[in-house]
């Protein structure tokens, strides 16, 4: 395995998603508050759009807060001050996420074949908690945050604190992620190797795993690791 000792793992797009999506839980939450004509696909599209656009995102409430009224639009002038403080507090609880199907028996493997696990994730305070709630965090040594650490992805910041909290040098951590710049290129900026994780097989980057069982795998044939 190349001298890897630990794994570290994104969550977002890595280890979970809303569910059913983003616009379907905003537009039940908006539903609450008698803002009923907003369809998730279009909430969908709008998220999503303004994701691409959200530049040095700190993951605040502040920040989620402008995020929600971006995704809106005009009609967020529509929802009242009440709804936000629910909308925040509903992604803090598991039945708004799913788990992906390979995610519990790929850190099982991995456990067994005596590697250490954490996560490095751009998130706030309700990661914790979530992870305890979907039964997550058993399976991890370590769980850095964002918010927390105060650093971002792909800052290499975070990665070397999370090295140093681990005590261990770079070259025996990989870090596995959905974004090439957040993780591989944060990942690599802190002297570490890194796997892209494209679940929707849609990257260009050579190497890339489509499921995290095609990591196992790789793994289990002994294949160099890292970009």
């Amino acid at each position: 395995m190349g001298g890897i000792q630990a794994i570290t793992f994104d969550v977002g797009g890595t280890l979970i998603e809303p569910w059913p999506s983003v616009g379907h839980v905003y537009a039940e939450v908006a539903a609450q508050f008698g803002v009923t004509r907003v369809a998730p696909e279009l909430l969908n599209h709008r998220f999503g759009a303004a994701w691409e656009a959200k530049g040095n995102f700190d993951y605040s409430r502040a920040a989620w807060r402008r995020m929600v009224r971006q995704t809106f639009g005009e009609q967020a002038g529509a929802l009242p001050p009440e709804f936000f403080p629910v909308l925040y507090e509903r992604f803090a609880q598991p039945d708004a996420w799913r788990i992906y199907d390979d995610v519990v028996p790929t850190l099982e493997h991995l456990a067994r074949r005596s590697l250490r696990l954490a996560v490095i994730s751009n998130w706030d305070e309700r990661l914790r908690p979530l992870l305890d709630r979907l039964k997550l965090s058993r399976h991890f040594e370590a769980i850095f945050v964002s918010t927390e650490m105060g650093h971002a992805k792909p800052a290499p910041e975070i990665f070397r604190q999370a090295a140093a909290e681990l005590k261990l040098p770079p070259e025996a951590l990989r870090h596995i992620g959905d974004s090439a710049r957040e993780d591989v290129a944060g990942a690599q900026a802190a002297g570490w190797q890194a796997w892209l994780l494209d679940r929707r097989s849609t990257s260009s980057v050579s190497g890339a795993f489509c499921t995290l069982a095609d990591l196992t795998r790789w793994l289990g044939d002994g294949q160099p690791v890292g970009f």
